[in-house]
């Protein structure tokens, strides 16, 4: 199988790289390609590719720009740091696709996927793709209803700096410093969200990107997450998520 790998970071693309050989040796790499731009160049010609693994941000783009640029019939798994309620899309029109970071396991599923389908029944229909990814915004959730003393608050989901767990009850903390319980667990919170404004930083906090004040190295690839309003304890983001955590905070 010949294989094209769409892929800025080198970390994220040697890692891919290492797992198709580890399930397969006869899958042959082509080319990794780290931008829109050199995507373009290389799918405007004559390629043997039969599966394409692409990030969704580029280095200098966004990769659905690459689509607009140049013909590109050929299968697609997308490997990115969105969510999977983010881009049910993908799976509404057949386009297999990986969260970061990568799970093997899940890359074999993947392929096997991919070798069950023709190409027929794989081609990309970028238009329909995009037409879904808006559609499924509309769902987002806008308001959720607080508990306060004997009533219940609407407050606007834009105006939450984040929900975190604190001793297994979950709250909302709004940019004013307000408290408040969310009769609702974190998980189904997250599936709720716009996860281009929330990220799922670690186990107790989905964090509003427009809260993140500062972030830090930490030890073994870790990272501290200053937020504002202040969280009740120190933010870790673990080594697994440091790499979707900032490529979330860079878009």
């Amino acid at each position: 199988m010949k294989v094209v790998i769409v892929e800025d970071e080198v970390a994220a693309s040697e890692n891919l790289s290492y797992l198709l050989k580890a399930l397969n040796p006869e899958i042959e790499i082509l080319a990794i390609l780290d931008s829109v731009k050199a995507s373009v160049k290389y799918f405007s010609k004559p390629h043997d590719a039969k599966l394409i693994f692409m990030d969704i941000h580029l280095a200098d783009g966004n990769s659905f720009e690459i689509f607009s640029q140049t013909p590109l019939e050929v299968p697609i798994i997308f490997t990115t740091a969105y969510n999977q309620y983010a881009i049910k899309a993908f799976k509404v029109n057949s386009i297999d696709y990986l969260l970061k970071p990568i799970d093997e396991d899940e890359l074999s599923v993947a392929l096997e996927k991919f070798e069950a389908k023709t190409q027929h029944e794989t081609s990309i229909k970028m238009e329909e793709v995009l037409k879904s990814m808006f559609t499924s915004k509309l769902d987002h959730k806008s308001t959720y209803l607080v508990h306060h003393r004997d009533e219940l608050l609407p407050i606007k989901t834009e105006d939450i700096a984040y929900f975190y767990i604190d001793v297994g009850v979950v709250k909302a903390v709004t940019f004013s410093s307000k408290s408040y319980i969310v009769d609702k667990k974190l998980e189904d919170i997250e599936k709720e969200l716009n996860t281009y404004q929330f990220f799922r930083i670690n186990r107790q906090a989905v964090v509003n990107r427009a809260a993140v004040e500062n972030v830090k190295v930490y030890f073994n690839g870790k990272l501290i997450v200053g937020l504002n309003p202040k969280f009740p304890d120190r933010v870790i983001v673990s080594k697994a998520k440091a790499t979707a955590f900032k490529d979330w905070l860079g878009r």
